[in-house]
């Protein structure tokens, strides 16, 4: 567990999506006001999608920001399971982000081909301003899981053998993701409660090769929480 961690712990998975919302909008008026933009990483799952219909329903300064996505299944475009079809049901169909600034990863080129097509995305878009990022119950982030290796300076990896379906994968990687102003980690839920003792204690977990050089943001629920702080 990194030095420079913050803990936030929160009744309800509602309110870790209530206080993610607002510091995103706090993150992305400052981006704007320094930059002219803001580069933000969305994460897949519950808690994230949440987070993204609040977004949808915000009168916010939409042509001024530029989308990412942490990881994505490699399956048909307009497969339901996708985190790019999710993201673009709960939020960014209703808001005026330009087509443009929407960066899907092109995981249904397969893990090879998709990775290296969106490394030279990332690469161009690092540092982020705000990189949004779940935890699963084994510890793993984006589609980075134990006992995996990889090239540590690729800033994607192709992904296969996934313990969770669909085997095939491509993931941003712990370098790349790590490259952001803002690192906001959403875990919420009982089944996380091992992962998250483990990740306190120092384990060798996924979640802990996001090392920034700013400030972790972890909220987390109830539910999740351990009680070990």
């Amino acid at each position: 567990m990194q030095e420079n961690s913050r803990w936030h712990i929160l009744a309800t998975a509602d309110q870790v999506a209530t206080a993610t919302f607002e510091q995103i909008l706090k993150a992305a008026d400052q981006a704007i006001a320094e930059q002219g933009l803001f580069k933000i990483v969305l994460a897949g799952g519950s808690t994230p999608e949440k987070v993204y219909r609040l977004l949808a329903k915000a009168d916010l300064e939409w042509s001024k920001w530029w989308v990412y996505y942490g990881d994505e299944r490699c399956l048909p475009v307009d497969h339901a399971d996708r985190n790019s079809v999710m993201a673009e049901h709960s939020f960014l169909q209703s808001v005026a982000i330009p087509a443009e600034q929407v960066f899907t990863i092109p995981a249904e080129l397969g893990p090879d081909l998709g990775a290296k097509a969106y490394a030279e995305v990332v690469e161009k878009a690092i540092p982020f301003d705000m990189v949004l990022l779940g935890m699963g119950e084994d510890g793993h982030t984006a589609s980075l899981f134990p006992g995996h290796v990889h090239d540590l300076e690729q800033l994607t990896h192709a992904v296969y053998n996934s313990p969770k379906p669909p085997p095939e994968r491509v993931s941003i990687s712990a370098k790349a993701l790590s490259d952001t102003k803002e690192l906001l980690f959403l875990i919420t839920g009982a089944n996380k409660q091992e992962a998250v003792k483990a990740w306190r204690a120092g384990a060798d977990l996924p979640v802990a090769t996001i090392i920034p050089q700013n400030s972790v943001d972890i909220y987390i629920d109830a539910d999740a929480d351990n009680n070990g702080l």
